[in-house]
């Protein structure tokens, strides 16, 4: 697998993941250095290149003059996400857009939740782009794919998670303290939370719009409901 772009690459080496090799393009400074450093201390092999390589290598040439190259992504088991009494873990019910994924896994990372969920199929998974796009988050946080999104609600739900589904229609979030153990459900893009999964949830959850457009892009929205849980954390 390969990590691209300055931040996703030192996040990479700060979370203690083997790394195969890392390319440098040539002549390039900056925080390469920085990597180049790390790398050393740990190591690892380091080629300097040209940039014609590193595009050669790279999915989108948008490799900011470094490339990783690590084994494949290790998912965890649903059960490691579990956490204590205040835990949070996100579930993705259908995303299929890595750019949404990559900044889903970046923002649950951010507000320190335990885990993210994703589906074995009909979904992203964690590829060299979401890596990227998460600006390396996704080295920091345990993702679990699983047979199916209401198999997690209810496996969540056994263990004494609240299960709230973010989707129009339902109670106004800023209405409810989120405290305890919680769970996320946020939709695809075009279907959002599906049927059976809102029925399973516990509480379908909605974030009040006040302009002409109807919906927020699926890992904006998960933003404001995740920080919603810290808040409610926060003020006790």
């Amino acid at each position: 697998m390969k990590t691209e772009g300055r931040n996703a690459v030192l996040e990479l080496l700060k979370s203690g993941k083997t790394v195969e090799k890392i390319l440098i393009e040539k002549g390039a400074q900056g925080s390469l250095g920085k990597i180049f450093a790390e790398a050393r201390a740990r190591d690892i092999r380091v080629q300097f290149v040209d940039r014609a390589a590193l595009d050669r290598e790279s999915a989108d040439k948008r490799h900011q003059g470094v490339i990783a190259f690590t084994t494949d992504y290790e998912y965890a088991d649903l059960y490691d996400l579990f956490g204590g009494e205040e835990s949070l873990v996100v579930v993705c019910d259908g995303i299929e857009d890595v750019h949404n994924l990559g900044s889903i896994l970046r923002v649950a990372e951010c507000a320190g939740a335990d885990g993210v969920v994703i589906p074995k199929a009909k979904g992203a998974t964690v590829t060299e782009a979401v890596i990227r796009i998460s600006a390396g988050a996704a080295e920091h946080i345990k993702v679990a794919k699983v047979p199916s999104v209401n198999y997690a609600v209810d496996e969540l739900k056994k263990n004494g998670y609240w299960v709230y589904a973010l989707e129009a229609g339902g109670e106004s979030i800023y209405d409810n303290k989120l405290t305890g153990k919680v769970a996320l459900v946020v939709g695809g893009e075009d279907s959002g939370v599906k049927r059976l999964t809102r029925e399973k949830c516990d509480k379908v959850l909605s974030i009040p719009l006040f302009g002409k457009v109807n919906s927020l892009n699926a890992s904006v929205a998960l933003g404001i409901a995740v920080y919603e849980v810290v808040r409610a954390r926060v003020q006790g």
